[in-house]
């Protein structure tokens, strides 16, 4: 058998001892000193109220912690970070040395995460017997799971976990170093000596949302209004920041798309087991359970089977009539950042794990507006047996963002709830909603429609060029009204004047008490090519 020659550079290589890997210490950091967060709206909603589910707005989350670092080698593990958290926006400052190497640890603890880890590994199975009643134990091992059931080989053959009808359980023998009972962020860093550091951990964070909750309540004579705003705060996710000094940015930040974040098994366990009894007991499968009813959390945009935590001194009422935890003792006060807008509220707040929380932000008294009867137009052809139906006009409340009008200040955008005083109590009388408004902005707030003042457009027969309409307006009420139409054509005639608003022919009326007003006009038509 021929021998191999080894060069003598590559033998004498092989001859050093390789010196074993440094080892790397585990530093648990579970503690916040001070925690701020930041919100940011979402960036596809320019009006109305955070959606439903996973907030799509985000957050700037900065924490403070205290952190004992080794010498040597470590890894610092930043547990309870934000569920949607951005890896790649974490800056890491205060360490003794830079950091080497960041990781989000998506894998949380969760019945489905332990079953999932424990795949073709032997586990406790705990279970009472049937007939004696008898708690026994004894080693199983899982076979498949957790979507669909979890099969398990034990020493009677292959079972299903949770099909006897009777309580069972699994003990594991440890907690996969791989999963973390909370969120985490895991870096790599180094250290001449050991040394206590003051932490600072910034990142961006999905899952967040604010929005504006005005409240608008009419004076008795109604002439003027009182406006009142709650700023709203949204976490979906499953963590909370305590004692936080929180603010929200209104405006439009320039932000980029961010890569889909990791995510780990579904944390719940579903179990599935086929019924018990013969297929004759069940004549007619195909019927579906009734639907449970959608719980309360469904309706305040958070996910199912969580429950809204309420953290304020009292209990209250939003304007939608769903529990929030509401602060009444501050105000959100107004900063200027750059061309954006802050809202700082004064006081630490808690930002709980799927919940919302209302804070004071706007309040305007005796605000003065104009009152507004509307109509739409869109183009349609004439039809002789077509017999045309009035229509209820829309009545908007109108002003502008000015301080000689009681406001001067930007107005966010969110939901308006309109109350009118009835007998002396408040009647919620419309909902709308309001997108951003500046300062010297025209402000408007939809309040429904009116039945006393109705309005009628009639085609009349067209030619080449020339498409007319006629409209007729009718006031029952004891008061003269204003009305407005806006025509978005080009127009060819009217008989009555026509202004320019917001770029747009409209035709603007006092409509006489108990009275009618009319006006005729046609659209331009374009000569076909």
């Amino acid at each position: 058998m021929r021998g191999v020659a080894i060069p003598v550079a590559l033998a004498a290589l092989l001859a050093i001892p390789v010196a074993p890997a440094t080892a790397q210490t585990i530093v648990e950091s579970d503690h916040v000193d001070t925690v701020s967060v930041t919100l940011y709206r979402d960036p596809g909603r320019s009006q109305g109220a955070a959606e439903q589910g996973w907030p799509g707005g985000y957050a700037l989350v900065t924490e403070t912690r205290t952190i004992r670092v080794p010498a040597g080698r470590s890894v610092i593990r930043f547990e309870g970070v934000s569920e949607g958290m951005l890896p790649e926006s974490a800056i890491v400052t205060g360490l003794p040395r830079q950091v080497n190497e960041k990781n989000r640890d998506a894998r949380l603890l969760s019945p489905a995460a332990l079953v999932d880890a424990y795949l073709k590994r032997r586990v406790t199975l705990r279970r009472t017997n049937r007939r004696t009643g008898v708690t026994t134990t004894g080693e199983a091992v899982i076979q498949s799971g957790p979507g669909g059931g979890v099969l398990l080989t034990t020493a009677a053959g292959v079972e299903a976990l949770s099909c006897s009808g009777l309580p069972e359980s699994l003990s594991y023998p440890g907690v996969p170093v791989d999963l973390s009972a909370k969120p985490t962020l895991s870096v790599v860093t180094d250290s001449a000596a050991a040394a206590t550091a003051t932490v600072q951990l910034s990142y961006l964070a999905q899952g967040f949302d604010w929005a504006a909750n005005y409240v608008a309540r009419l004076s008795q004579d109604g002439k003027t209004l009182d406006l009142f705003a709650w700023m709203t705060i949204a976490n979906g996710g499953s963590q909370g920041f305590a004692d936080a000094h929180t603010q929200a940015v209104a405006g439009a930040p320039n932000r980029e798309a961010n890569a889909a974040l990791p995510k780990g098994p579904p944390p719940n366990l579903h179990l599935q087991c086929w019924p018990m009894d013969i297929t004759s007991t069940y004549p007619r499968w195909g019927i579906a359970r009734p639907a449970p009813a959608a719980p309360l959390s469904e309706n305040m945009g958070f996910s199912d089977g969580e429950d809204i935590v309420v953290t304020a001194q009292r209990r209250s009422q939003s304007m939608y009539n769903s529990p929030v935890a509401v602060t009444v003792v501050m105000t959100a006060a107004l900063e200027e950042l750059g061309d954006l807008k802050l809202y700082r509220i004064p006081e630490r707040v808690t930002v709980a794990a799927q919940s919302s929380k209302q804070v004071a932000m706007i309040d305007r008294k005796q605000v003065r507006f104009e009152r507004i009867h509307t109509g739409a137009f869109d183009e349609f052809d004439y039809d002789k047996d077509d017999k045309p139906e009035s229509t209820p006009a829309g009545i908007v409340l109108r002003a502008d963002n000015r301080e000689s009008n009681g406001l001067g200040l930007p107005l966010p955008a969110g939901g308006v709830a309109l109350f009118e005083p009835v007998d002396g109590a408040p009647i919620l009388v419309a909902e709308s909603r309001l997108a951003d408004r500046a300062i010297g902005d025209e402000v408007e707030i939809g309040a429904g429609e009116s039945p006393d003042l109705r309005y009628t457009i009639a085609a009349r027969p067209a030619s080449e060029r020339r498409k007319p309409y006629s409209v007729r307006v009718t006031n029952a009420r004891p008061t003269p009204e204003w009305f407005e139409l806006e025509i978005p054509y080009k127009i060819g005639s009217a008989s009555e004047k026509l202004i320019e608003r917001k770029g747009v022919k409209t035709w603007r009326v006092t409509v006489p008490a108990n009275g009618e007003a009319k006006l005729d006009f046609a659209l331009k038509l374009e000569p076909e090519r």
